[in-house]
């Protein structure tokens, strides 16, 4: 019975009239078919290209405004009030731009970055080789970052963690002061 139903469709094919139908219509439905899944899967890697090619020059964009801002930070204490303000909007602008990006620890090099620049800004008075040394700092970790990500992450946290615990010393310290400011002034009152 399958036997018999097998060959009767291998006569209908090549009979004239399917022959016609297959020739037709369904070699025709099939090259479409294929033609269609091709040009899908051409434009798929076409525009995953695309949208690739665009957050990496949306990050080199941020990276490049963050180093901008460092370079200026380093030389903060010689720039005039109006040029402070604007790279304190450049900062806060970049930071933004920066944690915005789709990429892996964007948060963390936004952070890190920051910290790197408030450091510039307080060693450029006193000490600008060292603030010269934070922007060469940032600008190579950033560099790094954008490269690799992943790898740069990890670093970012290892480094905020170390100050963070090095700037809880330092609040406990302003607070002693604080309290010792404060003692002082009560005795200095009493006395009079």
């Amino acid at each position: 019975m399958v036997l018999e139903w097998w060959n009767d469709i291998v006569r209908w094919f090549s009979s004239e009239e399917g022959n016609a139908v297959v020739t037709g219509a369904i070699l025709p439905f099939i090259a479409i078919l294929a033609a269609g899944l091709l040009a899908g899967l051409i434009t798929r890697g076409s525009m995953k290209r695309f949208v690739a090619h665009q957050d990496r020059q949306a990050k080199a964009a941020a990276v490049a405004a963050l180093i901008a801002a460092g370079r200026k930070a380093a030389t903060w204490s010689v720039l005039t009030a109006n040029e402070k303000e604007y790279v304190e909007h450049m900062v806060a602008e970049t930071e933004v731009r920066v944690r915005l990006l789709p990429v892996a620890g964007a948060s963390l090099a936004a952070e890190w970055a920051a910290h790197h620049i408030a450091s510039m800004k307080k060693n450029s008075a006193a000490y600008s080789f060292q603030a010269e040394q934070d922007a060469l700092t940032l600008r190579d970790g950033l560099i790094e970052w954008q490269a690799k990500p992943n790898r740069a992450r990890k670093l970012f946290a290892q480094d905020l963690a170390a100050w963070k615990y090095d700037d809880s010393g330092d609040v406990d310290l302003e607070a002693k002061q604080r309290e010792w400011s404060a003692q002082q002034q009560t005795e200095a009152t009493s006395v009079l």
